[in-house]
């Protein structure tokens, strides 16, 4: 198995998670913030799917989803258009609200193939391109991927913990 390989495998598990995460449920569901200053699903899932966005897009030369295909509009949230969440607030992440589940997946599903495209075209040898040098070391594309997996995949947990809370709650 290549490393490529094993990259496509670990962002179609964040998708299959996203998917988990969100099914069947409603605007109450997914906008609840167990206590003030925590994160809604909501909020969960279209950080770690902004943060796959904006870092795949950089890493490969591409434009970001969010813009291109109007995602942005279609959310309709007060932040700033590139904005990814990183750093809001308690009272910015409340502005991050959806009516349906169907606007996370759609817009993470849009991502996952953006990203799929790039990784298949990608070699072994891209891994070691530095595409971030703000950094001691200077961030290679494979050490950045791992970086958004990680990311992903810790925020995807949070919004299934956040979902098994108010499920347990509600029974």
């Amino acid at each position: 198995m290549h490393a490529k390989d094993i990259l496509i495998d670990g962002f179609g598990r964040i998708r299959e998670e996203v998917h988990a995460a969100v099914a069947g449920l409603g605007p109450e569901g997914l906008n609840v913030r167990p206590t003030t200053g925590t994160n809604s699903i909501t909020w969960l899932v279209w950080h770690l799917t902004r943060i796959q966005d904006d870092h795949v897009a950089d890493a490969f030369g591409l434009d970001q989803v969010w813009l291109v295909q109007d995602w942005e509009k279609r959310f309709g949230l007060d932040v700033p258009p590139r904005d990814t969440g990183y750093g809001h607030s308690a009272a910015t992440v409340a502005k991050v609200r959806v009516d349906s589940p169907d606007l996370l997946t759609g817009y993470h599903d849009a991502v996952h193939a953006q990203s799929l495209r790039a990784l298949r075209d990608m070699t072994a040898a891209d891994l070691e391109r530095v595409v971030d040098e703000r950094w001691d070391p200077p961030v290679s594309l494979g050490v950045r991927l791992v970086s958004v997996l990680s990311d992903d995949l810790q925020h995807v947990g949070q919004a299934a913990y956040v979902r098994g809370l108010l499920q347990s709650a509600a029974a």
